[in-house]
């Protein structure tokens, strides 16, 4: 506040000293609005009441793994009950329903609990969705109503993957983009095909776009390996094969300048490659990070992550590893086949079971700084965070939101 700004306060008989609130942002996609697990809110405390964080409301939305996306007072989930998967819109801030759309799909409960694994992607007054059998909608943020759907398995020519189609909707410019046994891009428009690339074993990660000299490329990691692409017309410009021993890719590229950062679990492990325009160098490969179902966070060349062998989460850790050398910082026992985001300079991680631990960044040690419990059952879903509120989910469909202080 200028001086000017005082005199009017004092002649208009008050003065408010100037607040210092959290940053409000929303969460618009899987991982976040920039896909990289990190929220731009600040100014949260560092510490937890006694009695921890009291939920603002719940609701049950049926079984699944796909994570939640909010833009306003709007959130958009799924869950399957019954035969049915159901887009949810609900109040972020009373969790009450404005609307639904259900549609029938399998369960496909493959050793977990089944149901969809995509995140709904909001973009503008449309959010679009992917279901478990591939059934790709356009919905109306407004009322629900379908403006255009699509059936992968039919448009694409390829078959249902082992564990569903669980690629989350990449909007770049007009196109959506799909890594869904073939790498895909639609006009997010009508949904007409724009282009597709030959097929692959499908992978259960999502696109990465990433700058390279003016040109927008894509990153993919499919059951076959890493890919990258030309964005414009899906050209592969280069490829470095990564398998894991059943077929389970399911992480995300992280990617900083030419660098490509990927991660497996089953005792695979992670990789650093750097793309040189027309192929991929391997810079290192270790066993310090394998990413099961949740990608890493990249903070200030740090990757934070749940390093675990395989969906039994017995030995997994929170681990810490140097982007750029892949050597381990510190790694710290029990959150199991967790999740985790970041805000403001700590890490969220909602663990297994369903405590929620804050954890301050850093690459000297793990420093815990509070932790309440948050959901039960099975927790392998990264939380949200929107507004100063963070959102959960277990694999049974129970959706929680806290507030945090």
């Amino acid at each position: 506040m200028n001086l000017r700004e005082v005199l009017l306060a004092v002649t208009a008989g008050f003065f408010v000293l100037p607040m210092q609130p959290i940053a409000a942002s929303d969460w618009l996609q899987w991982n976040g609005s920039s896909r990289d697990g990190i929220s731009t809110e600040l100014g949260f405390a560092d510490s937890w009441p006694e009695s921890g964080l009291k939920a603002e409301w719940t609701r049950e939305i049926g079984t699944g793994f796909s994570s939640m996306s909010i833009a306003g007072e709007r959130l958009f989930a799924m869950g399957h009950q019954d035969g049915n998967e159901t887009v949810w819109c609900l109040n972020s801030h009373t969790g009450d329903v404005l609307w639904t759309h259900v549609y029938r799909s399998q369960l496909l409960p493959n050793l977990h609990e089944g149901g969809p694994c995509a995140t709904p992607t909001i973009d503008g007054d449309v959010v679009y969705t992917v279901g478990k059998e591939g059934q790709l909608f356009c919905l109306s943020i407004a009322d629900g109503s379908v403006v255009w759907q699509v059936l992968l398995q039919e448009a694409l020519d390829v078959k249902l993957p082992e564990w569903g189609f669980s690629s989350s909707p990449l909007i770049l410019g007009e196109q959506l983009i799909l890594e869904a046994g073939r790498v895909v891009s639609f006009s997010k428009r009508d949904g007409k095909m724009l282009w597709q690339t030959p097929k692959h074993s499908a992978g259960y990660g999502s696109a990465a776009p990433f700058q390279w000299q003016e040109r927008t490329l894509l990153a993919t990691l499919d059951c076959e390996g890493l890919r990258v692409l030309d964005s414009v017309d899906g050209a592969e410009l280069a490829f470095a094969e990564w398998k894991s021993p059943y077929a389970t890719n399911s992480t995300t590229p992280i990617i900083s300048g030419d660098k490509i950062f990927i991660s497996t679990g089953y005792n695979v492990g992670c990789g650093l490659f750097q793309f040189s325009g027309s192929g991929l160098k391997t810079i290192y490969t270790s066993k310090d990070m394998r990413n099961h179902f949740t990608n890493c966070v990249l903070l200030d060349g740090w990757l934070y992550g749940i390093d675990g062998n395989s969906h039994n989460g017995r030995n997994a850790t929170l681990s810490c590893l140097n982007f750029e050398t892949g050597e381990l910082a510190w790694k710290q026992r029990g959150p199991g086949c967790g999740s985790l985001i970041a805000a403001d300079g700590k890490l969220l991680v909602l663990s297994e079971r369903g405590p929620l631990v804050m954890v301050r960044q850093s690459a000297e040690s793990y420093s815990e700084l509070a932790r309440t419990e948050f959901l039960d059952g099975r927790c392998w879903t990264a939380p949200a965070l929107a507004h100063g509120r963070l959102y959960g989910r277990n694999a049974s469909g129970q959706l929680r939101c806290v507030t945090l202080p």
